[in-house]
């Protein structure tokens, strides 16, 4: 009975379990199931308390907090901190000013005195592009000389380059220079030898002693110049003049720091001829024509352009009815424009006119526009009449007094009917040129320059001094598209060496992309700091020749066919030029004294026209060393972003409020929600920050200074009895408390500086100011500016910041020393935690091989920086600290001492770990930095005092993980991943993900941890970004330009052609396949292997080479080129979602519904997320934080430019506007005709073109 009882329960079980085997392959066991929610919050916990425990013990930071214990907390006064620095900038700039003003006073007298003197065309003088340096080879005398030169008839002239000394200075970016004498640059477009020229370069010469002066009085000065309406430029010290430019382009006429000193602020209308005629020759003059006068205008000018033939017609349909600021981006606009403006027919010119004086007269009546000075602009090749009742309509209305100049370029050599266009000049204040050739468009152009400057240097007294808007130093805009073709090719170039070296695999989809996404990152690179270029404001003041009467010959037309030279006494109003200084960017950041402003404070200043003329977020540069096409015109609210979800361009009206105030130059304060963006922008933070501004005085500028409100309202402070003098007397030795060499400081901030020395680091330049206060007698500088010259010391010191310094110095000077090992004394043994007593006791090198840590870091509030290595052994390993301390020296300004102490207030006892972007894609080894704030706390007051940190080896931060783990994230079901605050990358079991963002990583769950609210995604806006718009070579108006459009097209084939046999010459040549291979060899291992090349390839024909093959690899091959273009981008960033006891935390795994388990790592800025592989992943699902263009809607003739102008911003005019004078109308000088001489050949020559075209 019992045996059949236990037979039938045995055939039960079998019954059941064959049940079971047979459902299992359509059962899902649920394997999201399989992950152990309590497994892994304790690996989240232990992974957490190890890592503390070992920043705890490495970094010392309770010894770091204590040490700063007789340090006070104090409120920070933001009102008064915003006051004292428009002082000292003011003072500063207050002494360019009078620097200027030497000049300018020395010029126009020097001038005045040697107006008698004969021009010497054999004088010689520094030729900043000619001279040499003592050992530089004589270039020889041209031989053989020819006997005349056959456009100026005279013989010609060589004049050997003069011999100077020069030697690179610190203060002067390290560019050789001479500070006994001045430098000449003439543009390639002016003959120096010319008789106005050189005589001006003669009498000029005399300068050199004020600059001397200028230099003796205040060392702080920069280059020193006289920019003269001749063309050339007297530069102080002299240097010689860069080389690694393709075209020397510079012209100091063209610079805004002359145009706006030499003219007052105009509002320009520029007419150009559209009727058929002008075609050819004539077209490309026009178009010269009209790009130089563009050139000629600032930000406090406006202008706009219309085409006229039967209608006018604006070159930009968007802007009709209006005319535009003229800064960088809106002048590209009206340049591209004119590009494809093509003629059509007969020209209106009543019309033209019309419509030009009603813009003119309804700017002027609505406020809108310059407000002082207005001209009309007419470009074309003859008027059929005079027009004069439309003059005596709009312009003559209060005689004398003609409101809008008008200016004259009439184009073409075989014009006969010059009189109407001239006589539109002549009688309304204007001038008149005639050009036959595109060499003297811009020669030409700029003599309506000093016909404006008429009515300044009519009132002889006023000077206006013009502070111009952030420029780079002696760079054209032009430069960038040069570069950026240059930078395509070279593209190219790597286009075909790949081609070798991988075959087929370019045309793999994912190839492509690869190579795509690699270059796209190139262009992302938009440096904060560099120093590439040297971008600066300049302050500068017009020189007026103080003759009111003078001879001038002229040729006079005496019939038809005859001209004449005639000598002439008549009155004059000329300008000799602009004299300036430039004041470089940061210098002025220095005066700023950002230890005052803490940790993310910062200050920067605004124009009249609300843009800034610096801010930590001010990008001008892209791709590394490129200037953007639009740099300097950046509105302050395109870079103060409000934390406050609009969409694109629909800026808060607050925000608008305090930039009207700010613009107007009021004093006043307000606190914003704002979103920070960081570490190449690709990191943010949502923080409320107080703003505080008030005007500098005597400038068109404004500072504003802004500081965190959660740690930013106090600041640390030193007792009385800490204070540098009372230690001094104690006994202590300054430079003790400096002793070591494992110290830096801030090497962009003003500790002390000597103004007549130079030294080889900034901490050379402390440790002598430290032996200087030591002595008796010592005095702090009453300024952080440049000291009057009765100060013979000409040394300025930052008092409250080298208090601080000292301090700091003084209390932290223990943690340079190498944590010892084996010591139950050492000071870095936290008695409390017994895993960093065990850490204590590990031997030196089984310690180094556990951790990996290499490097042990402290940054003060003041600017220190402190290190200590860990070596595998007693004996120095040379490289770790040096690595760090050259990388590692700007203190507060370091992203990982930022992110420490935001981090503070998400949790006080935590870490804030980071690996560089993108670190898995490098085969390098991967260092991981953790950093921890320290706060000391006072009276209910805490301020950030220093940031303690570490770095070790992150495949040590890998192997703990794996201790932690065992295998269960090595498996094939689990991928298990460490996240920081950002959604980044720091574990991962696939080591090439380290670094990227999750989202790009696996988009499907990134955007589950969105919706449960683990991540929060922040838009920030990129108004300063730059994109790539098709170009296209062959438009309309090139193929007009001459029949060579057409031998150019075959030049083309002849090109394409050649490459198409570069290629099979790479496939084919054994030898120059392995050079290049050795030369050009891709050694990223990281890289996917390439697919196999699909079969249809290999089916064309025997070696997998077809002719259609090479058709497709020629076409991808050519060169698509494009052309900048700014626009506006958007990136989704992410952060944690900071609430405490956040509910998503204690969820577990669901099935497929949620394959994942999420959870923070204590004590740090970083979660663990374990995902079930068995579940199906929707691969489809990509975030991304790269920069997605905006769009804006807009209509197809439609850009940003467009779009912008319809929603300007307000602006404040210039002070300074000088546009009329009463005795102008006796200056007859308003052009000449030019003369012509007939070339029958040439003539015929034209026609027969003219036929063909």
């Amino acid at each position: 009975m019992a045996w059949s009882r236990l037979l039938a329960w045995w055939r039960l079980c079998l019954g059941l379990l064959s049940v079971l085997v047979c459902l299992a392959p359509c059962v899902n066991l649920q394997p999201a199931e399989n992950i152990n929610y309590n497994l892994v919050h304790s690996w989240a916990d232990k992974l957490g308390m190890e890592l503390f425990h070992l920043g705890d013990f490495i970094t010392r930071r309770k010894e770091v907090q204590e040490s700063f214990k007789d340090a006070k907390v104090v409120s920070r006064n933001g009102a008064s901190i915003v006051d004292s620095m428009a002082k000292e900038i003011e003072m500063m700039m207050d002494l360019k000013v009078s620097a200027v003003r030497r000049i300018m006073d020395t010029a126009e007298n020097t001038a005045l005195s040697h107006q008698n003197d004969m021009a010497d065309k054999m004088f010689s003088y520094y030729s900043a592009k000619e001279m040499l340096e003592p050992g530089d080879p004589v270039p020889p005398i041209p031989t053989p000389a020819p006997d005349m030169d056959k456009d100026i008839g005279e013989p010609l002239i060589y004049v050997q380059p003069k011999v100077v000394v020069l030697e690179p200075r610190p203060e002067f970016h390290n560019t050789p220079v001479n500070f006994s004498v001045s430098s000449v640059h003439v543009p390639v477009n002016v003959f120096d030898r010319a008789p106005d020229v050189i005589k001006a370069i003669q009498w000029s010469e005399n300068l050199d002693q004020i600059f001397r002066d200028n230099y003796k009085n205040d060392p702080t000065l920069s280059w020193q110049f006289f920019g003269s309406s001749t063309g050339f430029m007297r530069q102080f010290p002299a240097s010689k003049w860069r080389k690694d430019v393709p075209v020397d382009l510079y012209d100091c006429r063209l610079r805004s720091w002359y145009m706006e000193a030499a003219t007052s602020p105009k509002d320009i209308v520029i007419l150009m001829d559209g009727s058929g005629s002008m075609l050819g020759q004539r077209l490309d003059i026009a178009k010269h024509v009209v790009n130089t006068i563009l050139d000629t205008l600032g930000t406090n000018d406006f202008v706009n352009i219309f085409t006229f033939d039967k209608e006018v017609s604006p070159v930009v349909p968007c802007f009709e009815d209006t005319l535009i600021q003229a800064n960088l981006g809106n002048i590209r606009e009206l340049k591209e424009g004119i590009e494809l403006f093509r003629p059509k027919s007969i020209a209106n010119y009543t019309a033209a006119l019309t419509k030009a004086f009603e813009l003119l007269e309804e700017t002027k009546l609505s406020s809108r526009g310059a407000q002082c000075n207005q001209a009309i602009m007419i470009i074309g090749d003859g008027a059929p009449e005079n027009n004069r009742e439309v003059f005596e309509l709009h312009n003559w209305r209060d005689p004398p007094y003609k409101p809008v100049r008008v200016f004259t370029y009439l184009i073409g050599k075989e014009v006969a009917n010059w009189d109407d266009i001239r006589w539109m000049a002549c009688e309304n204040q204007g001038y008149y040129v005639h050009l036959s050739d595109t060499a003297e468009v811009r020669e030409m152009v700029l003599n309506y320059i000093p016909v404006m400057a008429r009515p300044l240097v009519l009132g002889r007294h006023d000077h206006p001094v013009i502070w111009s808007q952030v420029y780079a130093d002696i760079e054209d805009t032009k430069l960038s598209d040069y570069l950026w073709d240059i930078n395509q090719c070279e593209y190219q170039k790597a286009d075909v060496l790949e081609y070798w070296q991988v075959h087929d695999r370019m045309l793999e989809p994912s190839e492509m992309h690869r190579r795509k996404y690699r270059r796209m990152k190139e262009t992302w690179n938009q440096p904060v700091d560099s120093n590439v270029y040297q971008f600066m404001t300049t302050v500068s003041m017009p020189i007026y020749d103080r003759r009111e009467n003078a001879n001038i010959t002229e040729e006079v037309l005496i019939n038809e066919a005859l001209w004449e030279l005639q000598t002439r006494e008549t009155r004059i109003a000329n300008i000799l030029g602009v004299a300036g200084t430039d004041v470089p960017i940061n210098e002025i950041k220095k005066l700023l004294s950002p230890f005052t402003l803490g940790v993310n404070g910062y200050a920067f200043i605004v124009t009249n026209n609300g843009y800034v003329l610096f801010h930590p977020d001010f990008r001008p540069i892209f791709q590394g060393y490129i200037l953007k096409p639009a740099y300097n015109s950046v509105d302050m609210i395109e870079v103060e972003l409000l934390d406050d979800d609009r969409p694109a361009r629909d800026f808060n009206p607050v925000l608008m409020t305090i930039r009207d105030s700010i613009i107007n130059q009021s004093t006043g304060s307000k606190w914003m929600l704002v979103k920070n963006h960081f570490d190449e922008m690709k990191r943010v933070a949502r923080i409320k920050r107080q703003y505080y501004w008030t005007a500098i005085k005597k400038t068109p500028f404004t500072l504003v200074i802004s500081y965190p409100e959660q740690y930013g309202v106090s600041h640390m402070d030193i007792r009385a009895d800490q204070e540098i003098h009372r230690i001094s007397i104690k006994g202590t030795n300054l430079r003790s408390v400096f002793s070591g060499k494992r110290w830096k400081i801030h090497p962009d901030w003003l500790f002390c500086k000597h103004s007549n020395r130079t030294f080889k680091t900034p901490e050379i330049e402390l440790l002598y100011f430290l032996e200087r206060m030591s002595e008796p007698g010592w005095r702090w500088p009453g300024s952080r500016s440049a000291m009057p010259p009765e100060h013979a010391a000409a040394m300025f010191c930052d008092r409250q910041l080298m208090q601080a310094l000292v301090f700091d110095a003084r209390v932290t000077g223990w943690f340079s020393n190498n944590t010892s090992f084996n010591s139950k004394d050492d000071k870095g043994t936290s008695a409390s935690s017994p895993i960093a007593v065990l850490m204590g006791l590990l031997p030196r090198n089984e310690f180094k091989q556990r951790f990996g840590v290499t490097v042990a870091f402290l940054a003060t509030h003041s600017g220190l920086t402190r290190w200590h290595e860990f070596h595998s052994n007693a004996a120095e390993e040379s490289g770790v600290g040096e690595t760090f301390s050259q990388n590692n020296t700007r203190a507060i300004d370091e992203i990982w001492y930022k992110r420490a102490v935001d981090q503070h207030f998400v949790r006080e006892e935590s870490f804030v770990y980071s690996v560089p972007f993108d670190a898995g894609e490098s085969n390098s080894e991967i260092l991981v930095t953790a950093s921890h704030a320290v706060f000391h706390n006072e009276g209910g007051k805490t301020a950030p005092a220093a940031v303690v940190g570490f770095q070790f080896q992150h495949s040590a931060l890998y192997k703990l993980f794996h201790n932690i783990t065992g295998n269960a994230c090595a498996v094939d079901d689990k991928d298990c991943y460490i996240l920081d605050n950002n959604g980044y990358v720091i574990i991962s079991t696939r080591v090439h993900e380290t670094g990227r963002f999750f989202g790009e990583v696996n988009g499907a769950i990134m955007k589950r941890l969105l919706e449960e609210n683990v991540y929060r995604q922040v838009t920030v806006y990129d108004y300063q970004a730059v994109c790539f718009e098709s170009k296209n070579d062959n438009n309309a108006s090139s193929m007009l330009l001459s029949p060579l459009f057409h031998l150019l097209r075959v030049g083309k084939w002849l090109l394409h052609t050649a490459l198409w046999y570069i290629v099979q010459l790479l496939q084919w040549a054994p030898g120059v396949s392995s050079h290049y291979a050795d030369m050009y060899g891709d050694s990223n291992d990281t890289e996917p292997p390439p697919p196999e090349p699909h079969p249809e390839h290999h089916a064309r024909n025997g070696n997998g080479h077809g002719k259609k093959d090479d058709d497709l690899w020629l076409r991808y091959l050519t060169l698509h080129r494009t052309r900048l273009k700014p626009c506006d981008m958007k990136r989704d960033l992410y952060t944690l979602f900071n609430e405490k006891d956040n509910v998503v935390y204690n969820m577990t795994a669901h099935a497929c519904e949620r394959p994942f388990v999420v959870l923070p790592i204590p004590f740090s800025n970083l979660i663990l997320l374990v995902i079930d592989q068995l579940c199906p992943r929707d691969g489809s699902v990509v975030l991304t934080v790269n920069p997605q263009p905006i769009d804006y809607h807009l209509s197809v003739n439609d850009s940003l430019a467009c779009y912008k102008q319809a929603r300007e911003f307000n602006r404040m005019r210039p002070h300074s506007c000088i546009s009329r004078h009463a005795n102008e109308s006796g200056i007859k000088l308003c052009g000449k005709a030019c003369s012509v001489y007939a070339n029958l050949g040439l003539l015929l020559l034209c026609h027969i073109l003219s036929r063909w075209l």
